[in-house]
C-alpha cells in the first residue's frame, strides 16, 4: 500500500494518486479524460463529452433528497507542467511522483509534494473529491452533476466552450481555490498579450567570443496567487543585467529565452551573446557584483538565486544593435507584478501583470504577458500601458483570450450555506474572499447566468511551480465541509 493510500479520506487520496499516475498537462488531457469516462461507466453513471472535451457526469439524488436544488461539482482535469532543471521528466508520458513530507515543526504539519515537478493538486485534489462523491454510497446529496473542464490552466478552452443546455443544476461548487478556511465568491478576469519583434542580424567580429548566461533557482509560482509575495521574475532580472552589459561592454545578443507559461512567475531564463575578448574579465566582475546585489536585495524571499556563465561554440551572427536595444529596453520597461491593490477588499490585488515568457524563434522574438484584474477598466488600463511600451519599441502586439472576472454576489444563497455550514462544523466563521487568480466561474455565467456559485478548496502552497505542496490536514477539513454542504443544499 502506498503512503498516500493510507491518508484520510482514503477514497479521495486514492483517486488523487490515480490521477497523478496519468499524464494530464494542459492541452494533453486525452488520457485522463478516457480514464474518467471508463471509470464512470464502470460505476454505472451517465457521462457525456461535449464538443470541446468537457465531461459531464450525472448521479441521481439519494433517497429522500430528490426535492433539493440540483448541484454541480466542478473541477478541471489539466495541470501546469513545471519541473526543475535537474529533473528528468516528460509530462506527456511520465507519471507525477507524489510523496509525503514531514516537518520537524509541530505547527507546520504534513504535506504532499512531488519529486522535482508540479504536483497537480491544482486541481487534481478537487477533481478527486468530486469523483469520490460520485463513487460513494453513503454521502447524502440532491440531484448531482460533476463538470470536469479541459485546459483551464492554458486558456480556459473548456469554460469558453461550455454550451447552455448541457447541465440542469442551479448551484455550482467550484473546487479550485487553494486556502482552507476561505470561501471565494469572486475572482479576477484576465487577458493574454503576445508582442513580436522582427530580428535583424549582423556579422560577429573575429575578436569576439560567445557566452551563455543563465539565471535559475528562483521560486516562481502562480502569477495570480503569488504575484504579491515579492517573488522575483527571472526574465526581468536577466534583462536588467543584459541591458547594463549592452551599454557598458557592447555585447551582441544571439538568443534570449525565459519562463515557460504565461500564468507562472518565471523561475529561469537564459541568453546567448558575443563580447570582445578584452571585455570578458570586466564582464565577469560586473556579473559577480550584480549577483551579489540581487542576492542581498531579494535574499529574504529568493534564497537560491544563481547565475551561470559558460562558453559555448562561437556564433557567426548576432542581433543588430538597434534590434537588441529595442527589445531589451521594451522588456525592461514592461511593467511586472502588482499594478494596484483593491480599494474595496483589504489585502487583495486588484490588477497585476506577469511577463511570463520570452522566446527567440528564428527571425522573431516574442514576449508573452498575462494581465489580471478584478475590474475591466483596470485590465484595459494595463493593457494600454503594455501596448504602448512594445509598440514604441517597434513590436506588434496582439491581445487574446480575454475572460471576465466573477463579480461577487453578496446575496449568494450557496455562499451563505457554505459559511453557515463551516461555522457549525468548526465553530468559527470562514473568511469570505475574492481571489486574484482566474477561476472559470466568470465564464460559466455566459451560458448559465442563473447559476449561484461558490469556490472552496484545501490549502495548496506554491501552485504552478515544482515547490507545489498540499497540506494533508486541510484536505480532510475541506472534504468534511464539502460533504456537509451537499447534505445542506436547500430545497427547490
Amino acid at each position: 500500500m502506498s503512503a498516500l493510500s493510507q491518508l484520510k479520506p482514503a477514497s479521495l487520496w486514492q483517486l488523487f494518486e490515480k490521477i497523478c499516475s496519468i499524464p494530464h498537462p494542459s492541452k494533453h488531457e486525452q488520457k485522463i479524460s478516457l480514464w474518467i469516462q471508463d471509470w464512470a461507466k464502470e460505476l454505472g453513471l451517465a457521462i457525456k463529452e461535449d464538443a470541446v472535451g468537457n465531461l459531464i457526469i450525472k448521479k441521481p439524488a439519494t433517497a429522500g433528497m430528490e426535492d433539493r436544488k440540483g448541484t454541480i461539482l466542478q473541477a478541471h482535469m489539466d495541470m501546469v507542467p513545471q519541473k526543475n532543471n535537474d529533473t528528468d521528466h516528460d509530462f506527456l508520458t511520465d507519471p507525477i511522483k507524489p510523496y509525503i513530507i514531514e516537518s520537524d515543526d509541530i505547527d507546520s504539519g504534513e504535506w504532499v509534494t512531488a519529486e522535482g515537478t508540479t504536483l497537480g493538486a491544482d486541481n487534481g485534489v478537487g477533481l478527486a473529491s468530486a469523483l469520490a462523491v460520485l463513487a460513494s454510497d453513503d454521502i447524502p446529496h440532491g440531484p448531482l452533476e460533476v463538470l470536469v473542464t479541459i485546459d483551464e490552466e492554458a486558456g480556459m478552452t473548456g469554460a469558453f466552450g461550455l454550451e447552455a443546455g448541457w447541465l440542469d443544476g442551479d448551484i455550482l461548487i467550484n473546487t479550485d481555490s487553494e486556502q482552507e478556511g476561505e470561501v471565494y465568491m469572486g475572482c479576477a478576469g484576465g487577458i493574454d498579450g503576445n508582442a513580436t519583434f522582427p530580428l535583424t542580424f549582423e556579422h560577429v567580429p573575429s575578436d569576439y567570443k560567445a557566452f551563455n548566461l543563465s539565471i535559475s533557482g528562483l521560486k516562481g509560482g502562480h502569477s495570480g496567487v503569488d504575484i504579491h509575495t515579492g517573488r522575483a521574475n527571472a526574465n526581468k532580472l536577466l534583462v536588467r543585467f543584459l541591458l547594463e552589459a549592452s551599454n557598458e561592454f557592447d555585447i551582441g545578443l544571439t538568443e534570449l529565452n525565459g519562463g515557460s507559461l504565461r500564468n507562472a512567475i518565471p523561475r529561469e531564463a537564459n541568453a546567448s551573446f558575443v563580447i570582445a575578448k578584452d571585455k570578458i574579465e570586466p564582464l565577469k566582475i560586473a556579473l559577480a557584483d550584480y549577483l551579489a546585489t540581487i542576492r542581498a536585495n531579494l535574499g529574504a524571499i529568493e534564497t537560491d538565486i544563481d547565475m551561470l556563465l559558460i562558453s559555448p561554440e562561437d556564433f557567426d551572427q548576432c542581433w543588430t544593435k538597434a534590434t537588441q536595444a529595442a527589445i531589451l529596453r521594451a522588456l525592461n520597461a514592461c511593467p511586472n507584478g502588482v499594478m494596484r491593490m483593491s480599494d474595496d477588499i483589504e489585502g487583495i490585488v486588484e490588477t497585476s501583470l506577469n511577463l511570463g515568457v520570452i522566446r527567440t524563434r528564428g527571425k522573431k522574438f516574442s514576449a508573452m504577458t498575462l494581465i489580471r484584474s478584478l475590474h475591466d477598466d483596470g485590465r484595459l488600463e494595463t493593457q494600454l500601458t503594455v501596448q504602448s511600451v512594445f509598440e514604441l519599441a517597434g513590436a506588434s502586439i496582439i491581445f487574446s483570450g480575454a475572460y471576465p472576472g466573477w463579480k461577487p454576489n453578496t446575496d449568494s444563497a450557496i455562499m451563505q450555506t457554505v459559511r453557515d455550514t463551516y461555522q457549525s462544523i468548526f465553530n468559527k466563521v470562514p473568511a469570505v474572499m475574492v481571489i486574484h487568480a482566474g477561476l472559470e466561474c466568470g465564464l460559466f455565467k455566459s451560458a448559465y447566468p442563473h447559476w449561484d456559485m461558490v469556490s472552496i478548496g484545501p490549502t495548496i502552497n506554491f501552485p504552478h511551480s515544482p515547490d507545489e505542496k498540499i497540506e494533508i490536514a486541510s484536505v480532510a477539513l475541506y472534504w468534511q465541509l464539502l460533504v456537509a454542504v451537499l447534505a445542506n443544499i436547500p430545497k427547490k
